[in-house]
Formats: C-alpha cells, structure tokens, sequence
C-alpha cells in the first residue's frame, strides 16, 4: 500500500472553494468520489493522523496513489457532479445501496399499439411505464386481477395476442370479460389506450378524479336511459373500490410522499422506503449496505437519495419526502430533486401525528430488514466457518475458537454493578450456557475492577469443578467428566472457552489477563472489542489489532460483544427494578421480600408496576385489595427517576 504522504498536494495548491474530488488507485481506477463545500478543508482531512480516520477511510488513502479535484459554482453542481462521476466511475470504496431482495412491479408497455399490463421483475425497457415496487407479488397480481374488471385491457403476451388476431378468436380473458378484446377488433386503439390510461391513473395513485369521473359517466348514462353502460360502469366502480380497499389509508390528507426510515450499526445501514400516494402506501422497498466510513445519519440519507432519485422519472419523485433526520445540505438536495420533478420537493422530519406513526413504522420494518440479514448471514454454514478461520488466524490460535465466551460489564453511576457472560460455540449463540454475575467486592464505576472479578469467579468455578471430576474419577470406574454425579446435569462452568472476549479495550484485557494469570490458567485465549473503532486488543500489546470491516471474524466478535452487553443491560435493569420496589415499598405493611419479588417477577419492571390499576396489582398471587391499594399509593407518592447507564450512555428507565 501506498504512503499518504507521497502523494498528498501541498496544502497551498488545494482551493478552498467548493469541489468534487476523486481517489485513484496506482492503475489509475478512481476508489473513491466525495464532494465538499471546502475541499482544502476536507482533503487535508484525509492526510491527517490515520488512527483518527475510520478503518475504511484508512485502507482508501493507503490504497489511492493520487487525489484530483473539479471546482464547481455552488453545493448544487458539487451534488450533481459527484452523483455522476459515482455513477460513471463506481468507486468500490463509496457505499452502494443493494436491494435486500428483488422486488415487482407493475408495466405497461405504453410504446405498443395496444398496451400490455402484466407483472414482473429485473431491468426495466424504454418505452414501458413501471408502477411500485410492491412488497408481494401475489398481492400485486390480485390487485390487477381485480383492475382488470373495471379496466379491460390487454394483458397477454405478444404470442398469444397474435394467436388470437390469426384465429379470429380471442383467449379467455376476452371471454370472461377481463380484456376488451383489441386482438379481434371489439375495440379500436384509441379507445383501448383510454382503458390503459385509466389503469395508469389508478396505478399512479389518482384515484379520487377516475373515481368521480366514472361516477359521472355513470349517472349521465342513467339519465340517458343508456342503462347496459351504466351497468358497465357501476360494476367498473365496484371493481376499482374493491381494488381501493385492499391497501389501507394512511395519510388522511391524500398526501403524496416517500417515507424514508433507517436502521444503522457500526458495519451497515438497511433503508426502508414506503411510496405513498393519495394517502396509501402504493409500494415499499428495502435495501442493505455495507457502511464505507463514519457518516452520520444525515451523510447516509443524502447518499441514498441521491441514488433513489436519480435516475428515476419526474412522476417518481413525490413533492414530499419524510426522513428520520434531515442531511446539511437539505436545502440544495430540495432544490435538486425540485429541478428534477419541475415541481416543489420538501425534505421534513415528522414530529408528531400520522406522518410520524408512518415514519415509525418504515423504521421498524428496516430494523426487522437488517436484523433479519444479520440472522441470515450469521446463520450460514461457510460463513461462520470463515469467519472462525479468520480469528484463529488473525489471533494466532492454534486452533478455530470453536467455544467463545464474552464478557461485559453493566452498571448505573456503580450502583447495581452487575456482569454478563454470554457464550458462542460454532459461531452459533448457545443461549443455555449464558450466565449472570453481581459485582460483590467492587464499589463504583470500577470496570476494570468488576471485569477482574467476574473473570476471576468464572474460572474459578473451572478449576474447582474439574477437581470434583477429578475425586469423582477415582472414587468411580468410570467417573463423569462434565456432568454432576448427583443430579446428572450438565456442570455450568465445566467447560474450558477456547476464546474469552471482554467489551473493552486494554484495560479490561489487561483485568482479565491478571485474572488467570492468577489462578493459573494459560491455555485461554483472550481478547477485547472496543466500541468506539471497533479495535481488538490483545494482552500486552501496545497497539490494537485493526480488523478489516468487511472481516466476517470482526462480524462474529461484534456480535457476540452485542449480545453480552445487551444481557448484561437487561440483568442490571431487572436488579435496578427490583432494588427500587424494594426501597419504595418499605414501608407498606404486610408486604415482605417474598411479594415484592412477586411483583417485579409479575409485571417485569418498575415502570409497568407504575401504570399498573389497583385491580391489577390486586390479581399478583399473595396481593389483596387492601394491600393493592396502599402499594399504589405509595408508588404514587414518589416520582418516577430517571437514570443514565454511565458505561453505555443509555437513559435507563425504571
């Protein structure tokens, strides 16, 4: 790889005015395209200490051997030129937004005599108009079903339409009344692309005027006598309510809008997209990337706009769209978006009301996205199995760390100090094994301490059940070597971890390193997984191991490190709940330890016990009325506090 400083401009010959500039490699391919409103500013960013950069920032300017840059007017053509040469270019280092699966949509080949409607997927012609995309085929497929009762074209392919004009007879949707038959000559072709645009209208979202406009029709033919079309016409309409009615109204306003929600971690971002028009949710679709630097949440949606709208038609863009948070440049990107419908585009963020319950929504559906592509990933065979092989040859273990413990600490301002342990074998979660630890002879906000002790206790229990298994063996022919000779149960500390990971950097290790030392155990790896940039340090070294982001090995230590400390959150929360119905409840007379662990076993936290009736407090086993009452009043006496988790910043609700 190359040095940064070989090829870093002199800071003088760097235009302090806004630019798009561009990474090349030593071949000359362009790896990165970035814009800034100050490229001075922002190149000489790349050129400064590497262990303040993101890793893969790190491994961009390390693998660039040149940095070129364009001046440009003003934000808007930096947008747009950076847009373009992303596209031209395809930069491996920028994020790229993949479809998390493919999705349908409905086309009408508009450029033929006489319109096709049908449903599919894959890349899109000229020529043809395209209508979602839509989460469910078989539901989309229904919908056109059922359109094709009010609206009547064509939707067979072009073999059997000429089949049919050959015959002189049409299929059987001309027969049963679902295609107006172009093929045989029942309808001409300006009166068919007039069914087609109608169906194009309903498609796009513009229900209300086909609605009255058919309704209209209907009521003049009536008047008219004309009572044959006026039946057509009603039946038209029951078929496009009945269509109507299958995707709910969720904007009462009749709102045309995209909602935009994300779900973020430190290795990917998933997006998910819902397509509203006239007050209904017209299509979704979701996407996961992987994360390429440290952007913010503001970055990430300017960059995935960018890549929305870009290529899309004017009708595709709404005139507004809801996002969880708006970008710095929210005001050019409005402007740019704006050009592009040749209308008005607003960016909002929702705060109350049923643009933000949708936004809620679309938020959860992209947690669900990528909490299921992590399972999925995480859950494939090969890849576990590469990622075991990458931390025993990154660690330099002899051997896959097939047994993993991890091991984190969780505590509020050091009240409540309490420490999980979390366990991992075949790169799979082994959620019978996970223990629970409180902190005893450590006081306050002492990681390094807590993490000392639990490392200590945890293998102690090791050695003193391998010497039971050693008195077991030779009192016994055939002694059990990891099973309780007396209920037969498996021992839960009996086993020996090949790899013990602590959520910290060198402190903990170093805790933890003294811990076995000191009880004699040299046959444990051990590492630590810092948040901030994701480092593994390793016992003794002045420096941590950088692994790379894309490293299926990083992907399991971060989430067994994850899944440590939310265990570990969720024990210290039951305890901080139980302690403080024990000391709000003191002084209610008749109620013990035994039912105010009643109550917390109950309703799980303080806060539901708070919102709890006293009918409900009442229906606790071993609570009466009377005591219902006075728990109530008590609760009622003390205000609700409010703490923050000092070790992971979260507000911690009781």
């Amino acid at each position: 790889m190359a040095d940064p400083a070989s090829y870093r401009p002199a800071t003088g010959t760097i235009p302090t005015g806004p630019g798009v500039y561009r990474f090349s490699d030593p071949d000359g391919r362009v790896i990165y395209v970035g814009k800034a409103i100050n490229l001075r500013q922002r190149l000489n960013s790349y050129f400064a200490d590497p262990a303040a950069l993101h890793f893969r920032t790190q491994t961009m300017v390390r693998t660039a051997a040149k940095v070129e840059w364009t001046l440009v007017r003003n934000e808007l053509e930096a947008l747009q030129l950076e847009y373009t040469w992303i596209k031209q270019f395809e930069p491996r280092f920028n994020i790229k937004y993949r479809d998390d699966k493919s999705y349908p949509w409905v086309a009408v080949t508009w450029s033929e005599e006489f319109p096709r409607v049908f449903v599919g997927r894959g890349s899109k012609r000229k020529g043809t108009r395209y209508f979602g995309p839509y989460a469910q085929a078989w539901a989309i497929r229904d919908t056109i079903d059922s359109l094709l009762r009010a609206f009547p074209m064509r939707s067979c392919t072009k073999g059997v339409f000429n089949s049919a004009r050959a015959s002189g007879r049409p299929c059987l949707m001309g027969y049963i009344g679902k295609c107006s038959a172009p093929c045989v000559g029942r309808i001409d072709a300006d009166a068919h692309r007039e069914l087609v645009q109608d169906m194009c209208d309903f498609l796009a979202g513009r229900t209300g005027a086909l609605v009255r406009r058919l309704e209209s029709e209907m009521y003049i033919a009536s008047t008219n006598l004309e009572f044959e079309r006026a039946a057509v016409l009603r039946d038209q309409l029951a078929a496009l309510r009945q269509a109507t009615e299958r995707n709910a109204i969720v904007l009462g306003d009749g709102t045309d809008a995209d909602v935009v929600a994300l779900a973020e971690d430190p290795l990917e971002v998933a997006v998910q997209v819902f397509h509203v028009r006239d007050g209904r949710v017209r299509g979704e679709r979701g996407w996961v990337a992987e994360r390429s630097d440290d952007a913010d949440t503001g970055d990430l949606i300017e960059q995935f706009l960018l890549q929305l709208y870009a290529d899309a038609d004017a009708d595709a863009v709404p005139p507004l769209v809801l996002l969880p948070a708006l970008p710095s440049s929210a005001d050019v990107l409005a402007q740019l978006l704006g050009e592009q419908r040749e209308g008005t585009v607003r960016l909002r963020v929702p705060q109350r009301g049923d643009k933000a319950a949708l936004l809620q929504t679309a938020a959860r559906n992209a947690t669900e996205a990528l909490t299921l592509h992590k399972v999925r990933r995480a859950s494939d065979l090969s890849t576990r199995n590469r990622a075991l092989e990458e931390l025993q040859e990154a660690l330099d273990l002899p051997q896959a760390p097939l047994r993993i413990e991890c091991y984190d600490v969780s505590h509020t301002q050091g009240s409540e100090v309490v420490a999980s342990m979390v366990v991992f074998e075949d790169g799979l979660a082994r959620k019978g094994e996970y223990r629970r630890f409180v902190i005893r002879t450590v006081e306050g906000s002492n990681d390094v301490g807590a993490m000392h002790e639990v490392i200590t206790r945890r293998f102690a229990r090791l050695l003193e059940e391998r010497r039971q298994e050693t008195a077991a063996d030779e009192t016994a022919e055939s002694g059990p070597l990891l099973v309780d000779p007396t209920t037969g149960a498996p021992r839960k500390f009996a086993y020996l971890p090949a790899l013990v990971v602590v959520d910290g950097g060198a402190p903990q290790v170093a805790a933890a390193e003294r811990a076995l030392a000191e009880l004699g155990i040299v046959d444990v790896a051990l590492c630590g997984l810092a948040k901030r940039l994701e480092e593994v340090w390793l016992p003794g070294e002045e420096y941590p191991l950088i692994l790379p982001r894309t490293s299926e090995g990083l992907y399991l230590l971060q989430r067994v490190r994850d899944e440590a400390h939310r265990f570990a959150i969720t024990h210290h929360r039951n305890r901080r709940s139980a302690s403080m119905v024990e000391s709000l409840l003191d002084d209610v007379p008749g109620l013990g330890e035994i039912r105010r662990k009643a109550l917390i076993t109950y309703f799980g936290s303080l806060r539901k016990l708070r919102a709890a009736s006293v009918e409900q407090i009442a229906q606790v086993p071993g609570i009466g009325p009377r005591t219902a009452a006075a728990i109530k009043a008590a609760l009622e006496a003390h205000e609700a506090p409010v703490a923050v988790n000092v070790t992971t910043g979260e507000v911690i609700e009781g």
